[in-house]
């Protein structure tokens, strides 16, 4: 039964994830920010004074890393956090890497009776919070049945998807693939829009509710036009998170080989927003690459 659980990192992801889990389990969680630490504690959460604290005992241990080079160095490089894992626990790798080298961490980590579940999710802080969470695992039997109670603690949408790492991390690869070419499509269609003089509210109104419509463009819709405000929209997502996310997509493609040009040139429009410094925005603000400026309201 797990019961202890440790949340390394404390980002906008990592404390809200932490605080609901909180709820229901004892967590410890670390952050190099001290300031991330005292807003964990207010919330319930034990602040640990290093990873290595934090983990020790724990039966399930949450990260989140950009790449997998950052993956190995935090689990098996200097002061490395494997060495201090409890025997039997489980590690959730949470973040979207690609499947590049999965399966060597998992055998790495199985050297020290640890499991790894690979556990990509989505949602953003709000809904991390509201354990709100769509969450896709790929995860051998054994180490599901451990993490479970930490993951239905976190998702509305827990999603199964393969018995080994490195599933997760394809099925999310695809999700990704399908958000990118959503945000960058609603960005061109509501700037078209507002060229051809329309007016923006109910140009958003019409196309949501027909056949034109996704997740996407109801939810980034609005924020793309907040774009243009003084502060742009709240960052929910990163713009800089798709360019990221839409190179493990290319990097997937390649290597089986398979074309990907739409999504190839969704990628091309964040990262044209990235080197315009639009990076540490909403990924709606990608809008912004396509119409630098929309008509006077």
């Amino acid at each position: 039964m797990t019961t202890t659980v440790a949340v390394i990192g404390l980002g906008a992801m990592g404390l809200p994830m932490a605080t609901r889990l909180a709820q229901k389990f004892d967590v410890r969680g670390f952050d190099i920010a001290a300031e991330r630490l005292s807003l964990a504690a207010e919330q319930g959460v034990t602040a640990a004074a290093s990873g290595a604290e934090a983990v020790a005992g724990a039966d399930a241990v949450l990260v989140a890393v950009r790449t997998p080079q950052q993956l190995t160095d935090l689990l098996f490089g200097e002061n490395g956090l494997a060495a201090h894992l409890q025997p039997g626990a489980v590690v959730l790798l949470t973040s979207t890497v690609g499947t590049s080298g999965i399966a060597e961490t998992a055998a790495r980590l199985a050297e020290h009776d640890v499991q790894l579940v690979d556990a990509p999710l989505s949602g953003g802080p709000a809904r991390a919070g509201e354990g709100d969470l769509l969450i896709v695992v790929g995860a051998e039997p054994t180490a599901l049945e451990k993490a479970r109670p930490v993951l239905e603690q976190l998702a509305s949408t827990l999603s199964i998807v393969g018995d080994k790492p490195g599933d997760g991390q394809a099925l999310k690869t695809v999700n990704q693939l399908l958000c990118g070419v959503h945000i960058a499509a609603a960005a061109e269609a509501l700037a078209l829009a507002d060229a051809l003089g329309l007016d923006r509210a109910k140009t958003l109104e019409a196309l949501t509710a027909g056949a034109a419509n996704s997740f996407m463009l109801g939810h980034r819709g609005p924020r793309a036009l907040q774009a243009y405000d003084e502060g742009g929209a709240e960052v929910l997502s990163r713009l800089d998170i798709f360019v990221q996310d839409l190179g493990i997509v290319g990097d997937a493609a390649r290597a089986h080989p398979l074309s990907t040009p739409v999504a190839a040139a969704a990628e091309q429009l964040f990262l044209l927003g990235e080197a315009q410094g639009l990076g540490a925005l909403d990924d709606s603000a990608v809008i912004r690459v396509v119409a630098p400026e929309l008509r006077s309201a």
